[in-house]
C-alpha cells in the first residue's frame, strides 16, 4: 500500500520502526460486532446526564461513585496470552480440555481505587442480586454508587434483580464492551493470573479466582490506572 500510494519501497521492519517513532504500537484488536449502533454510542456520549437521571430522588444530595461491572469466565478451557520468547518462535502453553468454570463477578471504582467481587457458579439474576449488595456494602457511607452495566438480561431490572438503597445502574448501549473499563480488568487478570493454567477442579478455579482478585485489590493505583476514563471524570467532579 505505502509502494502504490506513495512510490516508495519500505521492508516491513522498517515500516514498524517507522510507526513506533510515531507513536504507535502493535496492539491486540478487540471484536467489532457489526449490530453496533453508533447512533446509541453517540447518545452515550452525554454520559453525565445518563449518570444524573440515574440517580434516584434520596440521593440526590449524596455524594456519588461511579463503579464499573461486568462478569468473566473461568475455567478448565483456559485462556492464551502473550508471553516473552525467543523471536521467531512459537512457545506451547498448558490448556486443559475439561469444562468446568465459573464466574467472576467483578466492579471497580477508579477514583477510590476499590472494588467488590464474588465468584460464583452461575451467572444470573439472583448472582446478580449477590453482586450489588457486595457493591452497596463497599460504598463510602453516606454516598451513592451508579453501576455501569451492560446489557445483559441477568443486569436488567426485574424478576429477580434487586438493587440495595445505596446502588442504582446505567445500561451500556448494546455490543459496546470498549466502553466499559472492567473489560481491561479482565484482560490484565486473564495477562497476569489466569492465563496458561491448568485447574484440577472447580474449588482449584474458586481458589485462582479469589486469589486474582485480591491480588488486584492490593494494587489501588493499577485500579484507578486502568479503569479511569477522561470521558467520565466530569460526573465523579
Amino acid at each position: 500500500m505505502i509502494e502504490a500510494r506513495f512510490g516508495v519501497h519500505l521492508a516491513e521492519r522498517s515500516v514498524g520502526a517507522l510507526l513506533r517513532r510515531l507513536g504507535f504500537r502493535h496492539l491486540s484488536v478487540r471484536p467489532h460486532n457489526p449490530a453496533q449502533d453508533p447512533t446509541a454510542i453517540e447518545a452515550h456520549k452525554n454520559f453525565a446526564a445518563l449518570v444524573a437521571a440515574a440517580i434516584p430522588e434520596h440521593a440526590r444530595s449524596k455524594p456519588i461513585e461511579l463503579w464499573w461491572q461486568d462478569e468473566a469466565r473461568v475455567g478448565q478451557q483456559g485462556t492464551l496470552t502473550y508471553t516473552w520468547a525467543d523471536k521467531g518462535s512459537r512457545p506451547p502453553a498448558p490448556r486443559d480440555c475439561r469444562y468446568r468454570w465459573a464466574y467472576i463477578f467483578g466492579a471497580v471504582c477508579p477514583a477510590r481505587g476499590t472494588g467488590a467481587g464474588l465468584v460464583l457458579p452461575y451467572a444470573d439474576k439472583q448472582a446478580m442480586t449477590l453482586h450489588l449488595a457486595a457493591i452497596g456494602e463497599a460504598v463510602t457511607p453516606g454516598a451513592h454508587a451508579v453501576v455501569i452495566v451492560d446489557g445483559a438480561g441477568w443486569h436488567k431490572p426485574g424478576g429477580r434483580l434487586t438493587l440495595p438503597d445505596t446502588v442504582s445502574t446505567v445500561i451500556l448501549p448494546p455490543y459496546s464492551p470498549e466502553l466499559n473499563p472492567q473489560e481491561n480488568i479482565w484482560q490484565y487478570l486473564r495477562q497476569n493470573h489466569l492465563s496458561s493454567r491448568v485447574f484440577s477442579s472447580y474449588d482449584a478455579i474458586v481458589d485462582a479466582c479469589c486469589a486474582a482478585w485480591m491480588a488486584l485489590m492490593n494494587q489501588p493505583d493499577k485500579i484507578t490506572s486502568i479503569a479511569t476514563r477522561e470521558w467520565a471524570k466530569a460526573v465523579m467532579a
